[in-house]
């Protein structure tokens, strides 16, 4: 199936001129040779679309961005791991397009995060925020060092509001969008969410410390997956009239490792180390939520023109055989080659997109991708040129083979 702009096809149906020797048939042939034009025209139109989604619904297609959270990439079913239990993630996977090689900007979730929502790298973003706060301070006047302090943690803590997201894009086509899960940048209305679960902290809970830092993580929205899944369901009830793109970013499988009993027993007498066990539940845990929404959005009516995309934030290490537990900081931080290294495995993601009917099937395992080429994916699937925001290239081409 083709799914890009073919011009050149539409070129010749609709722009040939017609020869003057035409005009010299008679009448019923003329008519007879007028019927099969159509036809054709009818049969190009048909088989031919600018957009992968255009072949389920005249309406821009649904779009959610399922991002792992300390999820290492050797460990899905579909990736060779036969020793993890991830079924809604392997079904996904057969039914859509992979890409084994991709790679994340940063070896932490923050940065990476940041890259996917901006379609700009870690080091242009920090960039512009310096540049930022430093000609907003040159024209303010502060008391003194700490309240100028003060003012710039704060501002680089909102900063996300100043940048050109997805979501804000998105609005321009009449996307409603959803944030839940892991989000660093305060509130959900900074990345220009309509609805969201993070929604900031005080500046007593700052300095209360405690866990104010999961606060600063996601606060309300690290409840995603873990404890519920309300949120996100009643968004997608109350967007029946309008496409949504949904940031599903649940703070699975990363460390407290406490899946519930149904998903560690699924491990629990494998000939495996204990934190593998405990780990690898949390990757079963994560993979049930992603099953549980595709479920819904069945129920809805709403899974075949939905495009679901998959990406790490980061790398993780735990093989079978690894024992972490007695080491907290590899126990927290994957190993050596997760958080705390800068391996192959600290950055490398599979990329997965998913759409029935619209995305062909199939697995890359020679390219070597970007995670930041997936916001002009996503613009392009909504039918917005990504042209017009040059930070990044659509991975559609690679899929379809055209380029």
């Amino acid at each position: 199936m083709k799914h890009l702009n073919h011009h050149s096809e539409r070129d010749l149906i609709y722009n040939r001129k017609v020869d003057p020797s035409f005009e010299s048939i008679s009448t019923p042939l003329r008519f007879f040779y007028i019927s099969i034009i159509c036809g054709l025209m009818m049969v190009s139109c048909l088989s031919v679309t600018s957009n992968p989604a255009e072949n389920n619904n005249s309406r821009s297609p649904n779009i959610i961005l399922i991002i792992g959270d300390d999820h290492g990439y050797p460990y899905f079913g579909f990736m060779g791991a036969d020793y993890v239990q991830t079924p809604n993630m392997d079904t996904l996977a057969s039914s859509g397009f992979v890409f084994t090689n991709a790679y994340v900007p940063s070896n932490h979730c923050r940065p990476s995060l940041q890259a996917l929502i901006t379609g700009t790298l870690p080091i242009v973003h920090n960039n512009m925020v310096d540049s930022m706060a430093q000609a907003k301070m040159a024209l303010m006047r502060f008391d003194s060092e700490e309240s100028r302090n003060s003012w710039e943690k704060n501002f680089r803590h909102q900063a996300m509001e100043s940048f050109e997201t997805l979501p804000k894009i998105l609005t321009t086509k009449g996307y409603h969008s959803f944030q839940g899960g892991k989000w660093w940048e305060y509130h959900y209305k900074n990345g220009g969410f309509t609805d969201g679960m993070t929604t900031g902290w005080t500046e007593e809970e700052r300095k209360e410390g405690g866990t104010w830092f999961k606060r600063f993580m996601g606060g309300d929205g690290l409840a995603l997956a873990r404890a519920t899944m309300q949120p996100v369901y009643d968004f997608i009830d109350s967007t029946s009239d309008t496409p949504f793109f949904i940031w599903y970013a649940p703070e699975l499988p990363h460390y407290p490792f406490n899946a519930p009993d149904k998903y560690y027993n699924i491990y629990k007498e494998e000939d495996m180390a204990e934190s593998a066990k405990r780990y690898y539940a949390n990757c079963s845990w994560f993979d049930d939520g992603v099953g549980a929404l595709i479920n819904y959005l069945k129920e809805k009516d709403l899974y075949n023109n939905t495009v679901f995309i998959y990406v790490n934030d980061n790398g993780w290490e735990q093989e079978p055989h690894q024992e972490f537990r007695h080491d907290s900081l590899r126990w927290h931080n994957g190993g050596d080659k997760g958080k705390l290294g800068i391996n192959d495995q600290s950055f490398r993601t599979p990329i997965v997109i998913a759409q029935k009917n619209a995305i062909q099937s199939g697995r890359d395992d020679e390219s070597l991708i970007h995670s930041i080429d997936i916001f002009s994916t996503i613009l392009e699937l909504a039918g917005i040129s990504a042209d017009d925001y040059e930070k990044s290239q659509s991975l559609l081409p690679l899929i379809t083979g055209s380029e």
